[in-house]
């Protein structure tokens, strides 16, 4: 097989076959784990290589040789109207273990499909009913042509600002049905949404700023810059393990309104605390919020019964609490009880549990265990699982941060003696 090795080929043919090694590790990785977002992920990465074949093999000079020459003609290596589709998949199935293909997504490849079909046609033309080149009369690749490179960047475009748009409503979700969402933000999703926006918007900088770029050998400075960002995501994938625990879907990203989905597949309404201490119990102030709602008469009586569980049995210390674990203990639905903390206590669901345990961390102020413990036990005690947890509610909740608080609290005291 012909292959011109020279600095420009070979550079992408190291990306091109560890590209493709990531794919298969991906894919048998997907296997093992039972997980599907790796399936998306693999063929993600498996479409990044081949959009650099024909940079790849054009430097290796398989345009100026046949067969390779109609290899790289008739075959669309470059599926940049799938791309994009793909990597919104696989951040639906990366952030939602309920997502699966419906009738309506295959929509998001019609794109891809018609270009295959266009290629096919091109090539029934030009090999088997004309024998010679008629769509390829002018000797230029298909996948090169400027209306398709047009055409692949901005689908590559929409379809990441949709993934972005997703992990907004998946943040969303998670702060509406558990209480423990800062460990369930992924910040490994933000970081490969950056890798991918950033491809596109070099290649739109070029468009827009340097027109005259087009060289064959100038192009090639960005397929490489284009290589380092997916190796960089193929491989931070695959050292990252995300298994997200919040089944939900969503009927439109834009205007209706997103649904958890409980055991029985039935939706969920969106979710959204003065503090009383009292023989160390604590409980919400019931009457806090008293305006009725003839939308939902039984309003107050859910509220008192969730502060008077969350005081008494003192759930709020289960690091791993949602919304479905309470709904359970007052024998009802997360229906219910989402609407009774939203409407009720007027916040979400994280932010609801985090004042019990904020207000738990003060207590034991007042006790003076800071003098017996460190910061970090007393959080664990009262149910946070993490420092930066922890250091973020205290200070969303009281405005200042732990030592700040107990630095405040130490001064007023010497005040007052």
């Amino acid at each position: 097989m012909h292959f011109h090795f020279s600095f420009y080929s070979s550079i992408l043919l190291i990306f091109f076959s560890q590209g493709i090694l990531f794919s298969c590790l991906l894919l048998y990785k997907g296997s093992r784990l039972k997980q599907r977002s790796y399936f998306w992920l693999s063929l993600f990465i498996f479409l990044c290589s081949c959009y650099l074949l024909p940079w790849m093999l054009g430097h290796a000079g398989w345009y100026s040789l046949q067969p390779y020459r109609d290899i790289m003609f008739y075959i669309p290596m470059q599926q940049q109207l799938l791309i994009g589709p793909v990597i919104f998949f696989y951040t639906q199935s990366l952030l939602n273990p309920s997502f699966s293909m419906q009738k309506k997504d295959w929509l998001h490849l019609l794109p891809a499909i018609i270009y295959l079909a266009y290629s096919l046609v091109v090539f029934i033309t030009d090999k088997l009913v004309l024998q010679q080149y008629f769509f390829y009369a002018n000797g230029r690749d298909k996948d090169l042509d400027s209306w398709y490179q047009i055409a692949g960047l901005v689908s590559m475009l929409v379809y990441g600002l949709l993934s972005i748009r997703y992990y907004a409503l998946y943040r969303k979700i998670i702060y509406q049905a558990t209480s423990f969402a800062d460990m369930l933000l992924f910040d490994w999703v933000k970081k490969y949404l950056l890798a991918f926006f950033i491809m596109q918007l070099v290649m739109l900088c070029l468009l827009l700023f340097y027109p005259s770029w087009g060289s064959f050998t100038q192009k090639w400075w960005y397929y490489f810059f284009f290589a380092c960002l997916y190796y960089y995501i193929a491989l931070t994938a695959y050292a990252n393990h995300i298994k997200s625990v919040v089944f939900f879907r969503v009927s439109n990203l834009f205007n209706a309104p997103v649904y958890l989905v409980n055991e029985y597949k039935q939706p969920v309404g969106l979710l959204p605390l003065p503090l009383d201490k009292e023989e160390n119990i604590l409980t919400l102030d019931a009457s806090s919020t008293t305006e009725k709602n003839s939308l939902f008469p039984e309003l107050e009586d859910w509220k008192q019964k969730i502060t008077t569980l969350m005081g008494k049995e003192k759930l709020y210390q289960n690091p791993e609490l949602t919304l479905k674990e309470l709904a359970e203990k007052l024998f009802s639905n997360t229906a219910v009880i989402s609407k009774a903390v939203n409407q009720g206590f007027k916040m979400n669901f994280n932010d609801f549990v985090n004042q019990y345990r904020i207000e738990a961390v003060k207590i034991l102020f007042e006790k003076g265990e800071h003098k017996k413990q460190t910061l970090l036990a007393i959080a664990f005690e009262s149910g946070f699982n993490s420092k930066t947890t922890f250091n973020r509610a205290f200070k969303k909740h009281t405005g200042l941060s732990p030592k700040e608080y107990l630095l405040k609290k130490n001064n007023t005291a010497g005040e007052n003696a």
